[in-house]
């Protein structure tokens, strides 16, 4: 559990109340506004689990060397660029640096403020010579000014007169050694981790121009493969009424500004850092030098105090749409403010480029995008911020062209997105667990109808999102294929029963691979099919020019959208009748069953000690795979369908992925696993705040974030939109005495509270929203509160589902289901030959 004598509950800020090195807290105190982010490392710039600035797309290329090479392998890796780092501000104190580790510190105290944006630290300590020393720093990423950084430093030696440093530098990190690249801490552990960033041994990033003018200092890179170009300029202001001289260094791959102080007792030296990063794809670092003053020249005139109360007043905006209060608990009060902030940090100034699954935060996933952002991160969005959502769908447009060479390079039509990527291209070297999941692009379909459902937005559809959904619909078209079998009952049918099948893909649950007819991804492409006919129909139907435009960029042929509604009402839903589920593919359930509860949690997460073809065994999922379709589609699966589906895959769900827990939570509170759901959402809540996974060091869960609103509004809360309708079918906890949440539909605010006994709506403003709780129809019109009464909160199950119930539990062919722990086998000794 987390520890709260250091991290003390507060609903509205994060609190560390003892200085530590370790990664977990520089993830916690990144601040970022989705294209810039800083880690949270301390301005001193030494000993660090990574120091990181990072900006959204900037990244390096390499060529992926694989041991047996195949035709259409992924052959070129995309790794984040460590940006230059121009949070370090030393302190020193007659000529001594503070050091945590040797200092006599007398207070200290970091807070993130989620209602300002500011990340400030506080800390007193003594110098050897009983100097007393005061230092305040504070620092905000801007969500306005999308390239613009600043840090404030105060400094007040209270007792006593002193000669004071401090020294602002700009350091090339990602190619630096020793005070260059800081001293790692001891809370890095060596050892195998695929989640981890590749480490590239050459030159990442080749000197542009470097130069200083007065207080400013400007360093320029091109990132040597890729050609992408970044530049960093900063500004610095002092302010003090003590004696002061300033000198400057820049080379290379440093910078520095010095400020020599003769500081008189209780006299502050304040030192402001302005510093703007711009990045391209191409444009020559002088010209983004350029970029860089004109943004910090912005800055001048309107002042660095603007620059904070935009910063407020922006949030302030943002809370209002997107907050979400859970009554009487502040634990979880911070917790999910803190998740909530992380999704603005991670997506708001993203602009078209994707969300990478940790954001800006760290360099976890070496900085890749994934179908994570439009599964748990897209709905926050849409019915929160659309702007960003709309921004994120266009990042996939965007790599349409890449898209398509892909599917032709795995001999199919229309697009197929990648698995991993930065770029637009193919990263993931291994195709199994990767490009495998073609699932990828029903879920970047399955968003797009999403944000037009939540937004009315039928602009965007037309004229870039059917695109999307054409070629992605396209891909299943060939992808699949037809199987008759011949009916018994009906010897006259010519051709039998025909179904339609997807064959050699990967679901969600890695932990099973390259399958036939898994159920997630022919559930979400029957979805995929139907929307992009729908789509297709209504553009023909309503906007004949839209529809020349959208023939004209994708070849759209006569008959081409009924044949997907062909395929869709055909596709195969696996079912087992012996067993009343669907089993996840057409051969899990021959598996035999990894019994979870009696493996060690030595051997936890199972992709760090076992083979994969070990796990490919057994029946037993990485993350929700059946589950999740039953959310996402759920208006096709019936209760009971639910029920069954959930109490066989729970205790077979490792939950190693941190997407799995807020969809279990989800369906375990919609068919009546309420205390189950509470635990799987308190586990999702923490996965960072409690370091769950052991690597919340390289960056934040921006899915598992995500994932919390929905647990939240879709779990607790009970909303579901499908096909179009907004409806209710509140969970509540029994120990919540209430939640409530904005969030827009259409064209309208609305505010929902959920307590025990009833559900109320009320429309802030916009045109009347017509809604349904369990069954039954309303309407809300604006000022107007609509309130529904509640018999209960669902149905309640007591426990979880266990292993126990495939105790005589057979297969279609009689077979006993059985459970075990792939064990060690000891080696055998090799016997001396005879004398």
């Amino acid at each position: 559990m987390i520890d709260r004598d250091r991290f003390p509950v507060d609903p509205w800020r994060l609190i560390e109340t003892r200085y530590s090195e370790e990664g977990v807290g520089e993830t916690l105190f990144s601040i970022g506004n989705g294209y810039l982010g800083l880690r949270g490392n301390h301005i001193e710039g030494r000993g660090a689990h990574e120091h990181g600035t990072f900006i959204n797309g900037l990244h390096e290329t390499w060529p992926i060397r694989h041991a047996e090479q195949a035709y259409g392998f992924a052959e070129v890796g995309q790794t984040i660029v460590n940006a230059p780092d121009a949070k370090v501000m030393r302190v020193y104190v007659d000529d001594e640096p503070i050091s945590f580790d040797e200092a006599d510190v007398r207070e200290y105290r970091r807070t993130l403020d989620m209602r300002t944006g500011v990340l400030e630290r506080l800390v007193v300590w003594e110098t050897p010579s009983g100097k007393r020393v005061r230092m305040r720093d504070e620092r905000i990423v801007s969500f306005e000014e999308r390239h613009l950084a600043i840090l404030r430093l105060e400094v007040v030696v209270e007792n006593s007169d002193a000669p004071v440093t401090i020294s602002c530098q700009i350091l090339n990190r990602q190619d630096g050694a020793g005070v260059y690249a800081g001293t790692p801490t001891q809370a890095q552990k060596p050892g195998f981790d695929p989640r981890k960033a590749e480490k590239i041994a050459d030159r990442v990033l080749e000197p542009g121009e470097h130069w200083q003018d007065g207080l400013r200092s400007a360093l320029s890179y091109r990132v040597a493969d890729s050609g992408m170009t970044v530049a960093v300029v900063a500004d610095h202001v002092l302010e003090t009424e003590n004696e002061y001289s300033a000198r400057a260094l820049v080379e290379a791959d440093i910078a520095k500004n010095v400020f020599r102080v003769q500081a008189k007792a209780g006299v502050p030296i304040t030192v402001t850092k302005l510093v703007s990063y711009h990045t391209s794809r191409g444009v020559p670092p002088r010209e983004l030098v350029d970029r860089c003053r004109r943004s910090l020249d912005r800055v001048a005139v309107e002042g660095v105090e603007t620059q904070f109360q935009r910063q407020r007043d922006w949030l302030d905006a943002f809370w209002e749409r997107s907050d979400v209060q859970i009554g009487g608990h502040d634990d979880l009060q911070q917790a999910t403010r803190w998740c909530l902030l992380q999704l603005a940090q991670a997506a708001a100034r993203a602009d078209g480029t994707g969300v990478p699954a940790k954001g800006v935060s760290g360099s976890g996933y070496s900085g890749h995008y994934f179908w994570d952002t439009e599964i748990y991160v897209l709905p926050f969005l849409a019915y929160t911020s659309p702007q960003w959502a709309r921004n994120a769908l266009r990042a996939r447009v965007l790599m349409l062209p890449a898209a398509r060479r892909r599917a032709a390079q795995l001999n199919e039509a229309g697009a197929l997105f990648p698995w991993r990527t930065i770029n637009g291209e193919e990263a993931s070297a291994y195709y199994a667990a990767g490009t495998a999941q073609y699932h990828i692009n029903a879920d970047v379909s399955f968003a797009l109808g999403k944000y037009v459902r939540a937004t009315g937005d039928t602009e965007f559809l037309r004229r870039e999102g059917a695109d999307v959904a054409v070629e992605t619909a396209r891909l299943w078209a060939t992808l699949g294929f037809w199987r008759s079998a011949q009916v018994v009952e009906n010897a006259d049918a010519a051709d039998g029963l025909q179904t339609f099948h997807i064959h050699g893909v990967t679901g969600p649950d890695e932990y099973t691979t390259v399958v036939n007819d898994n159920l997630y991804t022919n559930v979400m492409a029957r979805y995929n099919l139907r929307f992009a006919a729908e789509v297709v129909r209504e553009i023909r139907e309503t906007y004949p020019e839209d529809y020349r435009d959208l023939v004209e960029r994708t070849g759209l042929f006569e008959g081409e959208a009924e044949s997907w509604e062909r395929a869709a009402e055909a596709m195969f839903i696996p079912y087992s009748e012996s067993l009343g589920i669907h089993p996840q593919d057409s051969l899990f359930l021959e598996r035999e069953v990894w019994d979870l509860a009696h493996t060690p949690s030595s051997q936890r997460p199972l992709l760090l000690h076992f083979h994969p073809l070990v796990i490919y065994r057994f029946q037993v999922l990485k993350q929700a795979d059946v589950v999740l379709a039953l959310f996402l589609q759920g208006n096709h699966f019936s209760p009971e369908e639910k029920r069954a589906d959930f109490d066989y895959y729970d205790p077979l769900t490792t939950g190693d992925s941190t997407l799995s827990a807020v969809v279990q939570s989800i369906l375990a509170a919609e068919v009546g696993y309420q205390d189950l759901a509470l635990k799987y959402f308190e586990e999702s809540i923490f996965v960072d705040l409690h370091d769950l996974h052991n690597n919340a060091a390289d960056g934040v869960h921006v899915a598992s974030a995500g994932g919390v609103w929905t647990a939240l509004v879709c779990g607790f809360g009970g909303m579901r939109d499908y096909e179009g309708e907004l409806s209710f079918d509140p969970r509540l906890p029994a120990a919540w005495p209430s939640l409530t949440f904005p969030m827009k539909w259409k064209e309208s605010e609305v505010t929902v509270t959920i307590t025990a006994h009833e559900l109320r709506l009320r429309v802030r403003s916009g045109a009347p929203v017509p809604f349904t709780v369990r069954d039954e129809a309303y309407i809300a019109t604006e000022g107007e509160e609509v309130v529904v009464p509640l018999a209960d909160q669902g149905p309640l199950i007591p426990g979880r589902p266990t292993l126990r119930q495939f105790a005589d539990a057979r297969r279609e062919d009689g077979t006993r289901l059985s459970a075990s722990v792939p064990v060690i086998t000891t080696s055998i000794p090799v016997l001396a030959p005879p004398e």
